[in-house]
């Protein structure tokens, strides 16, 4: 008797939703009422998985619009399967579709649509829920698969593993197990990367000063568990906004390597014409990089062309929307952008001669290093400084007359697409990622006038760029110092790393991905699964791609821009979905994977 065919999905958040959900919209055509078990594998509730978990702070918000978060396939999505349209984030809920939505809000979100997807796959197609952790993959490339769950002593048997695994916990690394050494022979608190909401905020206590090193989206999470969900308040609106302390609160000094916050969301629609992308950095020129025989450089093959592209996107709306701050007719500017190579002392002489403002010109290099060279005579005119800096930022993103930012955004948005075609050939690293998110990735408008606030309050205090971390023997301190003010040094009984853990090779905390790396599948330097870009197919260390093993999302180099899908918006990771489920479908309708295997095999 032949077994069932089956299939594991070994992470059951928003990924693995929409992978299940593409099965369910494709099985009538590929699989017909063939029986199946799809076994799905997490420690957290499928559907919003440990991000989005509905038994969390409400305090914590979505970092998108309700009206911009949809889990539904549009006729925009590049697919072979079937389009299967639903609500957005706003629509399901009823919320006003330009707010920005608690995270538990989403989790529900997410909930209905797994278990609408669920309701869709036919009877003969069984889920199995496991609540649990997957510990290794182990069976032969031309067998079934045994997937080994924790505290069980019998595998999964599968026909197929796709890994949809999400973000991942990491092991120390040695400076950060120096730094907990330290902290524990002196009776210090220090807290290493981990997703904010999971820390022990707790050991923080109220009143005293903490270092705290990163600016970013961890940072915006951290500031809100330990002011509000402390029991502060904020009276006012906008610019006169104050926060009121409960006299619970630490006293946060927040630095970073750029020492500013992500830019804030832009707070209008780009409506009128919109940039033609792609440009410079298209399929073209993709393939170009594709067919050399060497290595790809990030640095030296891509950055050009997509400087480039970005600038091209930010010039084009300039030119078209706000016409009276150019100096050349656009069909001129055009002609000697194109023929410019990209970076470099003629492409700015160009531009230069377009366009009058400095302010009006996109500079990258100067938007990643926006304090670099600056000195501040005290930390006190470093604290006005920072203000200033985000006040502007805040209006700059609210303000139309600005809109080649949001065309900016766009093409990035455009650079993503054709970095996955990159995938197995070019990891483009974390600086990469970390500045994408700067600039496209930033918090809520609302959370940097609530930054302001507690800044004026004196609850967060600004430490500057690139922030030095020191620890004092002698004292038993921590001692943090930026360039911006010589001399300049803040201790503290506390340190945070506002950040999410990177899971390399060597600290992944995941111990189904670190037995994959031992067995010597392909990942990059970073940590990231090689995978095929073409179905999602783990490449082994000879680079063929397994048969039988998929993955999908952040932790492999098919890794889109973005946490989730704005509707109309071509939808890559819905794309991806569909691939991954129709090879999949395929793959189990072919009667020989069903052949039955000794378990010893």
């Amino acid at each position: 008797m032949r077994p069932r065919p089956s299939l594991v999905i070994v992470g059951a958040g928003p990924r693995g939703t929409g992978l299940l959900e593409r099965l369910a919209a494709n099985l009538p055509e590929l699989y017909g009422d063939e029986p199946l078990d799809v076994h799905l594998v997490d420690p957290h509730p499928a559907g919003p998985g440990r991000i989005w978990r509905t038994a969390q702070s409400p305090l914590l918000w979505m970092n998108s619009r309700a009206e911009d978060v949809t889990m539904f396939t549009d006729e925009t999505v590049e697919l072979e399967g079937p389009v299967r349209p639903g609500p957005t984030l706003a629509e399901w809920a009823g919320l006003d579709g330009r707010a920005f939505p608690s995270r538990p809000q989403q989790g529900a979100y997410l909930r209905w649509v797994y278990e609408r997807a669920r309701a869709a796959l036919p009877p003969s197609v069984t889920v199995h829920e496991h609540r649990t952790t997957a510990l290794r993959i182990s069976g032969p490339r031309d067998g079934r698969q045994r997937v080994w769950l924790e505290g069980t002593a019998v595998p999964l048997l599968a026909d197929l593993v796709v890994l949809t695994v999400g973000h991942l916990d990491a092991e120390p690394d040695g400076e950060q197990r120096r730094l907990a050494d330290f902290a524990s022979r002196h009776r210090l608190v220090h807290l290493p990367p981990d997703f904010t909401a999971d820390a022990d905020l707790a050991a923080l206590p109220a009143g005293e000063p903490v270092l705290v090193r990163g600016f970013g989206l961890a940072f915006v999470d951290l500031m809100v568990l330990l002011t509000e969900g402390r029991g502060g308040r904020y009276e006012g609106e906008g610019d006169e906004l104050v926060y009121v302390p409960s006299g619970k609160e630490p006293v946060l000094h927040v630095g970073s390597r750029r020492g500013v916050p992500y830019h804030s969301k832009i707070g209008y629609v780009l409506d009128g014409e919109r940039p033609p992308l792609p440009r410079y950095f298209g399929t073209e020129q993709t393939d170009a990089l594709l067919r050399r025989t060497g290595p790809i450089d990030f640095r030296r093959d891509v950055w050009p062309l997509i400087d480039k592209e970005l600038g091209w996107a930010h010039y084009h709306r300039l030119f078209s929307t706000h016409p009276e701050r150019t100096a050349l007719a656009w069909s001129d500017f055009e002609r000697a952008y194109d023929e410019a190579p990209p970076r470099g002392a003629d492409i700015a002489a160009v531009v230069a001669a377009a366009v009058p403002d400095p302010a009006d010109r996109l500079d990258l290099d100067a938007l990643d290093h926006p304090l670099d060279g600056l000195r501040y005579a005290s930390a006190e005119a470093l604290q006005q400084g920072l203000r200033d800096y985000i006040t502007e930022d805040l209006t700059r993103r609210h303000d139309p007359a600005h809109s080649p930012d949001a065309a900016v955004f766009a093409g990035l948005l455009s650079v993503y697409g054709q970095l996955l075609r990159l995938g197995k050939r070019l990891d483009p690293g974390a600086w990469w990622h970390g500045f994408f998110s700067y600039l496209a990735s930033g918090p809520p408008g609302p959370r940097l006038r609530q930054l302001l606030a507690l800044s004026r309050a004196g609850v967060v205090r600004f430490l500057g760029p690139q922030v030095t971390v020191e620890t004092d023997e002698e004292r038993g301190l921590f001692r943090a110092g930026s360039a911006a003010v010589p001399g300049e040094w803040t201790e503290a009984r506390a340190l945070v790393e506002a950040r999410i853990p990177d899971p390399t090779p060597e600290h992944t905390g995941s111990p189904l991905l670190r037995a994959l790396y031992e067995e010597g599948t392909r990942t990059t330097p970073g940590g990231l699964l090689v995978v095929d870009p073409v179905d999602g197919r783990i490449l082994e260390h000879d680079g063929r791609p397994h048969p039988r093993r998929f993955a999908l999302g952040p932790h492999t180099t098919a890794r889109t821009g973005s946490a989730f899908t704005r509707p109309r918006t071509g939808g890559v990771a819905f794309g991806q979905n569909d691939v991954t489920a129709r090879a999949a479908l395929t793959f189990l309708r072919d009667r020989e994977c069903r052949l039955p295997v000794p378990l010893s095999a």
